[in-house]
């Protein structure tokens, strides 16, 4: 069978490679195109657009790029029409997703929806256009369940992709003298996967490094940036910055400072005392804080339904702030240990490795 995938960004990019290699074991005649990055790219089938040319997040700077982000609605539906799949496979990114789920449900052209929309975060009535316009529903965070039942709507939870990708991850026993890493514990710094995160954060985490001397600070690069990107930002210091080794990277840390996203829950998944930091443009922020209905931002706070990470947005989020919060993380035991403790029931929470090939099966069940 054929699939349509279309991932917007980084996190997307990741699981739907994943899903894509649970598909070919499921479904031995499985042909792919699809909207996503590299990983997905490495797995086979035909790339219709990159993500790093569709990434928007905020609302200035969806208005800003509005005309870019209709044009690709406008290829994808084409596309769509043009090669008919048997199943549209749709990662996160709802925005964009959601409208083009709507098409192809008028299209006749089966929509699976893998990840669901944060509906729950805002606006939560978008429920009832999702049951009109999405034939199947996996969610990926356990209380999302509850919520979308509370709205009548029947949806399955196959655990989430990021257990999948640690465990298949195999720890590089060179790590540290394979890139000169010795004599000072690591602090990673995970300043996120889109150039207006990197952009507004980086500077603030950079903040930080004079008043930790004893300490390593690395970088975790995004695979749609190069090292003169990092370089660029950071003309008065020289940090490491490592490309594709952010999971060794998280196994060696002793504390991180994170960009809010997906990295919030690998890095709690890893066991590494975190503080989760945030900034964007000021009208984007002040929109969100007037809609979004939830009392955190990171998905560890969230899963767990309790402050168990600081989140520092916008105005606080200062290298004087977050300096004195990476203190805490490494001197005061009492705050550290409660952290781990709860990282501990977050993971028993998640549940068990698999997602991907729970969801894989699901999709080719619903097609036969």
């Amino acid at each position: 069978m054929t699939y349509y995938l279309i991932a917007g960004e980084a996190s997307g990019d990741l699981h739907g490679a994943n899903l894509m290699k649970a598909l070919k074991k499921t479904d031995e005649k499985a042909e792919f195109r699809f909207l996503g990055g590299d990983l997905m790219m490495a797995e086979g089938g035909h790339l219709v657009k990159h993500y790093s040319d569709m990434a928007f997040m905020g609302f200035v700077e969806v208005v800003l790029n509005l005309r870019t982000i209709l044009k690709n609605m406008k290829m994808v539906k084409q596309d769509l029409l043009q090669n008919r799949p048997d199943a549209l496979v749709l990662i996160d990114f709802p925005g964009f997703n959601l409208k083009i789920a709507a098409f192809a449900k008028k299209n006749n052209i089966k929509v699976f929806y893998y990840i669901s929309p944060k509906v729950w975060a805002w606006n939560q009535k978008r429920v009832l256009n999702i049951k009109k316009v999405v034939d199947h529903l996996y969610c990926i965070l356990p209380f999302e369940v509850e919520f979308y039942r509370s709205w009548g709507m029947e949806v399955n939870y196959v655990g989430n992709p990021l257990l999948d990708e640690k465990e298949a991850s195999v720890p590089d026993p060179e790590f540290i003298n394979k890139h000169h890493l010795q004599g000072k514990k690591l602090i990673a710094l995970l300043p996120g996967s889109r150039r207006q995160e990197v952009s507004a954060i980086l500077t603030d985490m950079l903040g930080v490094v004079d008043e930790f001397p004893d300490y390593q600070f690395v970088i975790a690069g995004a695979p749609t940036f190069n090292e003169a990107y990092y370089t660029a930002l950071m003309p008065n210091q020289k940090l490491p910055v490592l490309f594709g080794k952010t999971y060794d990277l998280l196994r060696h840390a002793e504390a991180a400072i994170v960009t809010s996203g997906t990295a919030t829950l690998e890095t709690a998944l890893f066991h590494v005392p975190q503080i989760v930091v945030y900034k964007g443009n000021k009208i984007s922020i002040a929109i969100a804080r007037m809609v979004v209905k939830i009392r955190f931002i990171s998905l560890v706070n969230l899963i767990m339904d309790k402050l168990v990470v600081k989140e520092l947005i916008q105005e606080d989020c200062t290298p004087a702030i977050i300096s004195r919060e990476l203190n805490s993380l490494l001197n005061d035991s009492e705050y550290r240990n409660t952290m781990l403790d709860n990282y501990q029931a977050l993971s028993e929470k998640m549940g068990t490795p698999g997602a991907s090939q729970r969801t894989a099966e699901l999709i080719v069940k619903a097609l036969q």
